[in-house]
C-alpha cells in the first residue's frame, strides 16, 4: 500500500503545524540517515516509508525488499536528503516499519509452525485490524505468508452468529446465494451438527469457530459422512495462538485464522540514525 495521500495522512496527523523543533534548530543543511534493524525477523514497510522520505525531499540510497528475513543489525534503508524533511518523518516511518514487520514476523513464525506439523493449511488474518491501518496490517500478513482473509465487509459474504441470531440458518444460506453467484458463501458454525447443515444447504466455506480441536475432528469426519466435505473450505478460528496452534492444524483443514497476528501486535524494533552530510 504506496498510495501517498494515504500515507500522508500519518504525517498530518503527527505534524498538523509542521515539526517546530527541527524548524527552531535547523537550517536547510542536508544528511544521511540509516535505518537499522535492532532484532532478527521479517522486514515489512520499507516501500511505505520510502514513499514518505521521498515525498520530502530525500532519496533512497539502498533497502532491503520487503518480506526478507534480516538479522539484528542490518541496515534496511539507507537514504539522503534535507535533514528537516528526514526528521518530519522518521517517527511515522519508524511506527509504520516497526508495526508492519512485527506483524509479518509473527505471520511467518505462525506459518512456519504449520508447515513443521506437516500439515497443508494456511494462516489467515482477520478483520481485528487497527482502524485506518487495515490495509497496512493486511499487507504485514501477506508478506508474512499469510492469507489476507477478507479487506472488509464489503470484500465477501461470511454469515456470523449475529446474522443467525436474527435469521435462520438455512434461509441465511439461500438469500445470501441468491444475491450474488459470484460470491462464496461462508458461515460461522460452532457445533458439528449446524456445520453439517450448513454444507448441505449450500455454504462453501465453513468457519468453525472456537471449537476443541476435538470437536474440529468430529465436524470433519460428520462432513466426510454426509458426502458434503470435497465441495467445501473449512476454516478454524478461536482464541488460536502460538501456544495451541499445532493442535488445530488438522488434516483435512484448510485455513487457520488468526485475530492475534493483527490485534496483539508486538512492534519489531527499527531505529533512525543520521550523519550530517556535506
Amino acid at each position: 500500500m504506496s498510495d501517498p495521500d494515504y500515507l500522508l495522512s500519518f504525517i498530518k496527523e503527527d505534524a498538523p503545524f509542521g515539526d517546530v523543533t527541527s524548524d527552531a534548530l535547523l537550517e536547510d543543511i542536508r544528511c544521511r540517515a540509516f535505518i537499522t534493524a535492532r532484532e532478527g525477523g521479517v522486514i515489512a514497510g520499507l516501500n511505505e516509508a520510502a514513499v514518505l522520505f521521498m515525498h520530502f525531499g530525500a532519496t533512497i540510497l539502498d533497502n532491503s525488499i520487503d518480506g526478507s528475513e534480516v538479522v539484528s543489525g542490518t541496515i534496511v534503508l539507507s537514504l539522503e536528503g534535507p535533514a528537516r524533511g528526514i526528521l518530519l518523518v522518521e517517527r511515522t516511518a519508524l511506527n509504520i516499519i516497526g508495526r508492519m514487520s512485527g506483524i509479518a514476523t509473527r505471520t511467518r513464525k505462525m506459518s512456519s509452525l504449520i508447515r513443521s506439523s506437516g500439515c497443508s493449511c494456511r494462516i489467515s488474518a482477520t478483520r481485528k485490524t487497527a482502524p485506518g491501518l487495515r490495509l497496512l496490517d493486511k499487507k504485514a500478513v501477506l508478506l508474512g505468508g499469510g492469507d489476507p482473509h477478507r479487506m472488509s465487509l464489503s470484500d465477501g459474504v461470511l454469515i456470523k452468529d449475529n446474522h443467525l441470531a436474527l435469521v435462520p440458518l438455512v434461509t441465511a444460506i439461500q438469500r445470501a446465494k441468491e444475491t450474488s453467484c459470484y460470491r462464496k458463501v461462508e458461515v460461522e458454525v460452532s457445533a458439528p451438527a449446524d456445520a453439517v447443515s450448513a454444507a448441505k444447504a449450500g455454504a462453501d466455506i465453513l468457519l468453525l469457530d472456537n471449537m476443541t480441536p476435538a470437536l474440529v475432528i468430529e465436524t470433519l469426519r460428520l462432513c466426510e459422512d454426509a458426502g458434503v466435505r470435497d465441495s467445501l473450505i473449512i476454516e478454524v478460528s478461536g482464541n488460536i495462538n502460538e501456544t495451541n496452534l499445532l493442535s488445530y492444524a488438522i488434516p483435512g483443514i484448510d485455513r487457520i485464522s488468526a485475530g492475534v497476528l493483527t490485534h496483539s501486535v508486538r512492534n519489531f524494533d527499527v531505529g533512525l540514525d543520521i550523519i550530517r552530510g556535506s
